[in-house]
């Protein structure tokens, strides 16, 4: 933290569900910081509930651990289906009487949810920031970022270095396509070039990992000549390694009888046949089926050639070949999230 704050990070995020995370940041704060308190932009989220009442007292807790008085943000945690918005509307008096009072500052959302609720709850209005996927190997959100810009909220990205295709780790392949830049900060300056994004998060585990990154921070300026020719060189690398096997993320394939996440299977695929990028592949594949509503879906052996989605399909795919296929790449070992 003392670090961090140093070299210039004002924004400290946290959350009730990350463990002892909050008492950690308290603990930190209370031995104080090379700031002032009024320096710092702290956010915590706090899981929707749809008693007023009970939304009040977890802003009052999560200040507590925090040992702080107010926080700048609030976000309410993981609205990834319709009904967690449903929820986080009916509740959300009482994070508006923290609002009046001023111990929240600005209240937004965090959410790993399908498009359609990302956009419904941006048009309810009720929130100034958002929290979502949006990288450059992850652009189904970009929709989101666009109404959310119209709307003048905060754009928050979720982890572009490990959710973002694990690229502090890079593949040899995906190394060469991206010279003389490294992957990770290709992906940081498609971020960072693009004025409508606010923040994006470090997930530092050690000082020493908070310097590269600090070192691309204040690149935000329009992309070169060179980085477009290098983005454009992956996604022709793409189409030609892919061929008539390349997803486009369409999304016209769901629903899907049996619940498989067709788009999102099939873009690990792309991304592990085209760049090899196979350990994201298998880390973010073993979710389904393991993370609930975080990473809903199932994986693409319980496909039944029912044949529904094949219609849809506007490159006529042979879906669930592909489907079985990935499998096949992808499956490594089970896992669960950390908290479960």
């Amino acid at each position: 933290m003392q670090q961090a704050v140093s070299k210039g990070i004002n924004h400290i995020e946290t959350a009730k569900g990350y463990g002892q995370s909050e008492r950690y940041l308290g603990a930190a704060l209370l031995a104080g910081l090379p700031v002032a308190r009024s320096q710092l932009h702290i956010t915590s989220k706090l899981t929707p509930s749809a008693a007023p009442s009970e939304m009040e007292r977890g802003v009052d807790e999560s200040l507590e651990r925090l040992n702080l008085d107010y926080l700048d943000c609030l976000a309410l945690h993981g609205i990834n289906t319709g009904e967690h918005l449903d929820r986080a509307i009916r509740g959300i008096s009482g994070v508006q009487k923290t609002l009046e009072d001023g111990r929240v500052r600005h209240i937004g959302f965090s959410t790993h949810a399908p498009l359609e609720v990302i956009l419904a709850a941006i048009n309810t209005h009720l929130f100034e920031f958002v929290n979502l996927h949006y990288y450059y190997f992850f652009r189904r959100n970009a929709a989101a970022i666009e109404l959310a810009s119209q709307n003048d909220m905060g754009i928050f990205i979720i982890s572009p270095a490990d959710k973002g295709g694990q690229l502090y780790t890079p593949s040899p392949r995906l190394e060469r396509l991206c010279q003389p830049f490294s992957p990770l900060m290709l992906n940081y300056r498609f971020l960072l070039s693009d004025r409508r994004i606010t923040t994006l998060s470090v997930g530092a585990a050690n000082p020493e990992e908070l310097d590269w990154p600090l070192t691309v921070a204040d690149q935000d300026g329009e992309l070169t000549p060179e980085e477009k020719s290098v983005l454009d060189r992956l996604e022709a690398t793409q189409r030609s390694v892919l061929g008539s096997e390349r997803c486009s993320q369409c999304y016209e394939c769901l629903p899907c009888p049996e619940a498989i996440n067709i788009p999102e299977v099939l873009r690990l695929r792309n991304l592990a046949v085209a760049y090899q990028m196979t350990e994201f592949g298998k880390y973010r594949y073993r979710m389904f089926e393991n993370a609930g509503h975080w990473f809903p879906g199932s994986k693409g052996n319980r496909c039944t050639d029912c044949g529904d989605c094949l219609p849809r399909c506007p490159e006529k795919l042979d879906i669930p070949t592909l489907l079985r296929d990935t499998h096949h790449r992808l499956k490594g070992k089970e896992g669960r999230r950390l908290w479960e």
